[in-house]
């Protein structure tokens, strides 16, 4: 499963309705789109040093997935798609979507505009 920013900060908040979703996951995956927002969000937070203090202690147990060359096949996959639909999605949601597609990963968030996304699974809690 790959991690949206509102899954991410979900995840650092221990929210329980996530723990029968993380149980079943094979592996847990952050887009390096998603840590960079969320390390924008941090760096604006009140409780900014107890989430980085999180971040540094669970960061090495997610797979990061960072954005290569192969990525941009579905990622114009995908634009493509929204843009014959009609549909258009936040910039950094569309190269999430595709790092779904590269990874054949369902993505954990509750932002709906990925439903726009053909073929992309959201998990929601």
């Amino acid at each position: 499963m790959i991690l949206d920013t509102n899954g991410l900060s979900a995840v650092a908040d221990g929210e329980a309705a996530l723990e029968p979703i993380l149980r079943k996951a094979a592996q847990i995956a952050i887009p390096v789109i998603v840590l960079g927002e969320y390390r924008y969000g941090i760096s604006h937070s009140r409780d900014r040093k107890h989430y980085e203090k999180w971040l540094t202690e669970y960061l090495p147990k997610f797979r990061i997935l960072d954005v290569d060359e192969r990525t941009t096949i579905p990622y114009a996959a995908v634009r493509t798609e929204l843009r014959w639909a009609g549909t258009s999605i936040p910039s950094n949601a569309v190269w999430i979507a595709a790092l779904c597609r590269q990874h054949s990963l369902p993505l954990l968030s509750r932002d709906r505009h990925f439903d726009a996304v053909p073929g992309l699974r959201r998990l929601e809690w």
